[in-house]
């Protein structure tokens, strides 16, 4: 057997503690590790040599169901409208009729005017239905949980309900309350002297009405659970235009390869991701991305699915399709966001899971004190009713889902992309943030500034030799000597990369090596002259990476690359000071162009140099002098480091090893994207923790009242029922979050034009 990450659908939950149940029958598998998150009814399984069927088997023997996801035709393409929920449906019938029906009920016995002679027997008419019927779903779900000796809030309530329409029963039948003339008035509080002529039909029906409507609220919320994923997948195009031998066919997205060509027109969806070979045009990303402004792309380009052209006409070849695209990463980050839990959550269930036995341990207790200190048998009653339905924390199963779900998706409009709830609870201890240079704080494209050769070498053969050798590297310096040479380039027979420092051919049956000036010399023995040491330390202050080239131990020259600094990055850089995090910048470059860059932008703390190996370290370093430690990169050079961090940022233009190392992935490019990715972080964090409060503060601080008898359990039902309709609003105001306005005043570019010395 094999080790495999599975997703379960369950069915049959009714609240937080039917989740933690059977997070806990499956945990006591060997092998498995499960998540169950009760707001989107899924269990994510990770199961070490255990069947599918197994751990099946294990959730129906605690009472549920479960089944494997049933695979969606064209997933990535298609967001087929859902059908009407029938759960939902079913539960807005039985809240309409037990509405219709309590509503009468109530108001006869609140106000004593319309307790006309014999009103009672038409309460207990009105009553009966909503007592059985209307709250049948917590009758049920008591039943089974009671045949698996297991107490859940749904026992709570059906035993509340229960008792207050059985001693109404009994009362009218056996007591004083089926007597003609028989009068009651509604108080907030409960009434030590109350009579034996008291009944609690009102009790019974409301607090049926009140739950159903919380637990309606619920359903609406669960069933919005996925909205944001499905309008991700929404965005996507459904056909494409591909050229086949100079001939356009009009084709369904699903059926295009890797390798296929399209034609894209003005306005027309990139069908999936790709490179433009051919046009030019302005590229609207803003619904991936939500950046505003369209994007240049030309020949070269990489494009991404569901972005529009706004611009010309562009053929792109296809690179990725279906499940590889970037429009299906994004979902898939988004899903294990939604479906895990924060340690704090983790923390509620446990204290969920031994709650209800100790409430109803309160209530008999309540009982039990009432007749012991001479109280009435009605007394007593109510106290025990109210105690058992105040203190059900029904909430508490929505305080962290509904949170992640309205956060997630909230940050999926802005292009920022959280892979799971514990990524909120690091970016509220982050202290540090470690900054990669190119491609993070710059823009990425490097390019050649200045070609210096050597005695005897002319500057286009010094270019021509090193874009061989660096034509194998991915590094963005080597693939800015690679793009300078107009002409072709020398094929190499042979290619080394040594990371941090440079490479080495061979070409034309010569070995040549190009990187670093200090690497060529230490490694190689090639020693730069004088005036090119000199020339270089000068290049390397004012900003620029220099590559010493040699050919048979022979050096030929040195080129300069630099690059542009991204317009928001200075004012990014504020952000994250703003936000009590402290920058570094990490970056092999030299110390000179390190130093140049941090200036402009004002980071203060620089680490150049730094080998792939040796970021990995200095992240360790800052880690173990106490510090908590974010890390923003984009390239498979940063891909150790991101995983090492406290918090991993990606940018979403950044390579495929970057992102999957890290937590939250920036679908753009702009770095301020990352300080309003740390400030929707804590907010949702925030929202979830007075979640998680309001769920429980309500209840705790209620029982002592209830259980002396000072509570009526309508006042009860309806504080119950607010606390999940609380939650849900709660979490819905972070749809209102806004990403901080951009600067108005970009950062001057370093880029300089190219020269030959």
């Amino acid at each position: 057997m094999s080790t495999v990450d599975v997703d379960l659908e369950i069915s049959g939950m009714t609240c937080a503690s039917c989740a933690t149940r059977i997070e806990r029958k499956l945990n006591k598998i060997p092998g498995v590790e499960a998540t169950v998150n009760y707001a989107t009814e899924k269990a994510r399984v990770h199961a070490d040599g255990v069947e599918t069927a197994q751990l099946i088997a294990a959730v129906e023997s605690a009472g549920y169901s479960a089944t494997l996801p049933a695979p969606v035709i064209d997933e990535f393409t298609t967001a087929a409208t859902p059908p009407d929920d029938v759960e939902l449906v079913s539960l807005r019938r039985r809240l309409l009729i037990s509405t219709a029906l309590a509503v009468p009920v109530a108001l006869m016995s609140m106000i004593p005017v319309l307790q006309f002679t014999y009103w009672q027997w038409l309460a207990l008419t009105l009553t009966a239905p909503v007592a059985v019927w209307g709250a049948w779903p917590f009758h049920r779900a008591a039943f089974v949980n009671a045949r698996h000796g297991a107490a859940t809030m749904d026992t709570l309530i059906s035993v509340g309900v229960i008792a207050a329409f059985g001693w109404s029963l009994y009362a009218l039948f056996f007591g004083m309350a089926g007597m003609p003339g028989m009068h009651m008035t509604f108080t907030l509080f409960g009434s030590p002297e109350a009579g034996s002529g008291e009944i609690y039909l009102e009790v019974a029906a409301l607090v049926t009405v009140f739950i159903l409507a919380g637990r309606y609220a619920e359903a609406r919320a669960k069933k919005s659970s996925s909205e944001a994923l499905r309008a991700l997948l929404e965005l996507g195009a459904k056909d494409a235009t591909r050229l086949v031998g100079g001939v356009e066919q009009r084709v369904p997205v699903a059926q295009l390869a890797v390798g296929d060509r399209v034609l894209v027109r003005p306005g027309e969806k990139i069908p999936s991701d790709g490179l433009v070979v051919d046009g030019a045009s302005a590229i609207d990303a803003s619904m991936l991305t939500g950046e505003s402004v369209p994007v240049e792309v030309t020949v070269g380009s990489r494009v991404v699915g569901a972005t529009v052209n706004v611009g010309g006409r562009l053929i792109v070849e296809i690179t990725r399709v279906g499940a590889d695209t970037e429009l299906a990463r994004m979902q898939r980050l988004m899903d294990d966001a939604q479906t895990g839990k924060a340690r704090v959550q983790r923390l509620a269930d446990r204290v969920s899971a031994v709650f209800v036995p100790i409430v109803i341990l309160l209530a008999i207790v309540a009982f039990v004190g009432w007749m012991l200190v001479g109280g009435s048998v009605e007394v007593a009653f109510t106290a025990a009713v109210a105690t058992l339905i105040i203190a059900c924390p029904c909430a508490l199963g929505l305080a962290t889902p509904t949170a992640l779900l309205v956060g997630t998706g909230r940050g999926s409009q802005l292009g920022i992309l959280i892979r799971g709830p514990q990524v909120l609870e690091q970016t509220r201890q982050v202290d540090t943030i470690v900054l990669d240079k190119t491609g993070t704080i710059t823009q990425g494209a490097m390019t050649v500034t200045t070609v210096s050769a050597a005695p005897g070498v002319t500057d286009d053969e010094l270019l021509r030799i090193a874009a061989g050798a660096e034509w194998g590297s991915e590094h963005p310096v080597a693939r800015a000597i690679a793009s300078a040479h107009g002409g072709a380039a020398p094929v190499a027979e042979s290619f080394a990369s040594h990371a941090g420092f440079g490479v080495q051919a061979v070409l034309e049956g010569s070995l040549v090596v190009a990187g670093r000036p200090e690497w060529v010399q230490d490694q190689w023995s090639v020693h730069l002259p004088i005036r090119f040491r000199g020339e270089a330390e000068v290049l390397e202050a004012a900003g620029g990476t220099v590559i010493a080239v040699a050919r048979d131990g022979d050096f030929l020259g040195i080129v300069a690359v630099s690059d542009t600094v991204k317009p928001t990055s200075a004012d990014a850089i504020a952000r994250f000071r703003a936000l009590g995090l402290r920058p570094v910048l990490l970056t092999g470059d030299n110390a000179g162009a390190a130093e140049h860059i941090a200036g402009l932008v004002g980071i203060d703390e620089v680490r150049a140099g730094v080998t792939p190996a040796g970021k990995l370290d200095a992240i360790r370093q800052l880690q173990s002098s106490g510090r908590v430690v974010a890390m923003v990169g984009d390239g498979v050079n940063d891909a150790a480091a991101l995983a090492a961090a406290d918090l991993g940022i990606a940018m979403g233009g950044g390579t495929d090893a970057a992102i999957a190392a890290s937590d939250v992935t920036i679908a753009s490019g702009d770095l301020l994207v990352v300080a309003d990715a740390i400030r929707l972080s804590r907010r949702t964090l925030g929202t979830i923790k007075g979640n998680l409060f309001w769920a429980f503060a309500y209840n705790i601080a209620a029982i002592p009242i209830a259980m002396l008898g000072l509570l009526n359990p309508l006042v009860a039902a309806a504080a119950m029922a607010l606390s999940s309709v609380f939650v849900v609003t709660n979490s819905l105001r972070l749809r209102r979050f806004r990403p901080a306005p951009a600067p108005t005043v970009p950062t001057a570019p370093v880029a300089r034009e190219p020269q030959h010395v």
